[in-house]
């Protein structure tokens, strides 16, 4: 089994699978995600103010931390992606997240009307919190929400045994909340205060 050391500017060791094209593609898919929503510092770039980066420059500086990737390689990794966090301009000569960041960036989100409801997965220890304070969008730039039980399912399983919120989005919608919808299929807004949520489960 061959491996091939990453380095990033923290001096932070990642290892590489590069006889796994699979496990080799999801690693590259978590970098992309650390580098394009959180903490593109990591191999010292930055975003521009919606969000983009040049692909060259991203290339550049993730071969130079020891990982080998070229453009087909990336273009494989964004199309693969199952929840297609990342999108190319048209051209392919720059890259940016959808959505998740925490950084303060402006991906040109359009207002769209949701449907009437809409769903949210968590796990049992943030239930208290949500029952008092309803959702908020933390670190984030906004609260996500899920089109379909089964797609919140599968976000609430990342950190255990899921349970389905469901939310009254029809209502908020007219009630002035503003809703967005991301390019890969994801529901934002700012907050979801306690009302709007129904706390009879869907537990999967």
């Amino acid at each position: 089994m061959r491996f091939a050391a990453a380095r990033t500017s923290d001096s932070i060791l990642t290892l590489f699978d590069m006889d796994r094209p699979d496990k080799h593609l999801k690693r590259i898919s978590k970098l992309l995600s650390l580098v394009l929503r959180h903490k593109p510092q990591r191999l010292n770039l930055r975003l521009d103010k919606n969000g983009w980066m040049e692909v060259d420059m991203l290339l550049q500086a993730i071969n130079r931390s020891g990982l080998s990737v070229d453009m087909e390689l990336l273009d494989k990794v964004v199309a693969e992606n199952d929840k297609q966090r990342f999108a190319f301009n048209e051209d392919k000569s720059k890259i940016r997240a959808n959505q998740g960041h925490s950084v303060d960036v402006d991906v040109e989100l359009k207002p769209a009307a949701p449907p009437k409801y809409l769903y949210h997965g968590t796990v049992a220890k943030f239930l208290d919190a949500i029952r008092e304070t309803g959702l908020k969008k933390m670190s984030r730039q906004h609260v996500h929400l899920s089109a379909t039980p089964e797609t919140a399912t599968k976000v609430g399983s990342r950190r255990g045994k899921p349970f389905i919120l469901t939310i009254d989005a029809e209502q908020m919608a007219k009630d002035g909340y503003v809703f967005y919808l991301s390019t890969n299929g994801v529901w934002l807004t700012d907050e979801v205060p306690v009302r709007y949520i129904a706390f009879q489960f869907l537990v999967h």
